[in-house]
C-alpha cells in the first residue's frame, strides 16, 4: 500500500462528516473531495475513495483518475450503479448493515397504513367527513420475506410481535430459510411479499408476470429493495385490476414521472425512495464504512466485499 509521510493510507471522503468518521481509524488519513470540483492534490495517492450515489457518470470519472485506487466504499447498501463498472483493480464494499432499521419500520408503517386503512382516513380528514368503516388487520397474516440479509432480518424481528406467520427466501437454502426456486409453492400461500433483496441480473424484474400471477388475491407486494426488481408493467396489470395491492418505496422508472399511472392505481401507496431516509442514517453509514475502510487498512478483506 502507498502511504502518506506519515505513513497513513489516504481515503477520500465527500462529507465533512466522513473526516470525523475516519479520522479515529487507525492507519487512515481522511481527505475531503468535492464530486463536482476537480480533486485534491493528495488524491494521486489515495487507494480507497467512499463515493455518493450520484452523479454517477461524475463518480465513475473521477475513480478513473486515481492511479493508486484499490478499494471503492459506498455509502449505500445498494451497489448495482458500480458492480461491473471498476478498473479491474479496485475492489467494492458497501454500507450493509446501516439502513436495515429505518426500511424495516418503515415496511411495518406502511402495511399498518394500508391494512388499517389509513390512507382513507387521511382523505376523510381533508375534507372534514366522518366515515367510520372496518378494516383488515396485520394480526395472523402469512409474510414471505424475499432476501435474509440485514433488510430481511431486520423486518422480521420488527414483525414478528405483530403475530404474523414469516417465511424467508434467500439465493440459498440454510436452515429455517428457503432457497428462491421454491418461490412458485411459496408465492400463493402468503398475504404479503416482500422485496428486500439487491438488484442483480438474477433479480432483476423478478417480480414478472409469472411471479406476479402466483400471488393470492387480495396480497400485497412490497418493494424496499430497487424498482428493477420488479416489472413494472406487470404490476400495473395486476394492480389496475383490483386483484393485487403494492406499496412502493422504490420504482422503475425511478423518480416516476408524474403521469404515470401507478400514481393514480388503487391500491398502490407509494413513497419516494425515502424508507432509510433518517436522521441517524448518515451516522450509521459511516460507521460502517468506517469498519470496512479499517478492515483493508490492516491488509484485511472487507466485510462488506461485493463479489
Amino acid at each position: 500500500m502507498s502511504k502518506t509521510h506519515n505513513g497513513d493510507m489516504v481515503a477520500l471522503v465527500p462529507q465533512k462528516r466522513g473526516l470525523a468518521a475516519l479520522s479515529a481509524v487507525p492507519g487512515v488519513r481522511p481527505v475531503l473531495y468535492d464530486v463536482t470540483a476537480p480533486l485534491p492534490a493528495e488524491a494521486s495517492g489515495a487507494e480507497v475513495m467512499v463515493v455518493p450515489s450520484r452523479p454517477l457518470d461524475r463518480v465513475l470519472a473521477l475513480v478513473r483518475e486515481l492511479p493508486s485506487l484499490r478499494l471503492v466504499q459506498t455509502l449505500s447498501a445498494g451497489t448495482e450503479q458500480l458492480t461491473g463498472r471498476l478498473p479491474d483493480q479496485v475492489a467494492l464494499s458497501s454500507a450493509r448493515g446501516a439502513h436495515g432499521v429505518a426500511v424495516a419500520e418503515w415496511t411495518v408503517a406502511t402495511l399498518l397504513a394500508v391494512y388499517r386503512g389509513l390512507p382513507t382516513y387521511v382523505t376523510n380528514q381533508a375534507e372534514a367527513r366522518w366515515q367510520p368503516r372496518s378494516t383488515e388487520t396485520l394480526f395472523g397474516k402469512k409474510i414471505l420475506i424475499l432476501g435474509a440479509g440485514d433488510l430481511g432480518t431486520q423486518l422480521r424481528t420488527r414483525l414478528e410481535p405483530f403475530g404474523v406467520e414469516i417465511t424467508m427466501v434467500a439465493r440459498r437454502a440454510r436452515h429455517g430459510i428457503h432457497a428462491m426456486d421454491d418461490l412458485p409453492r411459496l408465492l400463493p400461500a402468503h398475504d404479503v411479499v416482500a422485496l428486500m433483496l439487491p438488484l442483480t441480473d438474477d433479480t432483476r424484474r423478478l417480480a414478472g408476470q409469472d411471479f406476479l400471477s402466483r400471488m393470492r388475491d387480495g396480497a400485497i407486494l412490497v418493494n424496499a429493495a430497487r424498482g428493477g426488481v420488479v416489472d413494472t408493467d406487470a404490476l400495473l396489470a395486476e394492480t389496475r385490476s383490483g386483484r393485487l395491492r403494492a406499496i412502493l418505496d422504490v420504482t422503475d422508472p425511478e423518480p416516476l414521472p408524474a403521469e404515470h399511472p401507478l400514481w393514480h392505481t388503487p391500491g398502490v401507496l407509494i413513497t419516494p425512495h425515502v424508507a432509510g431516509n433518517v436522521p441517524e442514517a448518515d451516522e450509521r453509514a459511516w460507521k460502517v464504512a468506517a469498519t470496512q475502510i479499517g478492515q483493508f487498512a490492516r491488509g484485511e478483506q472487507p466485510a462488506n466485499l461485493v463479489r
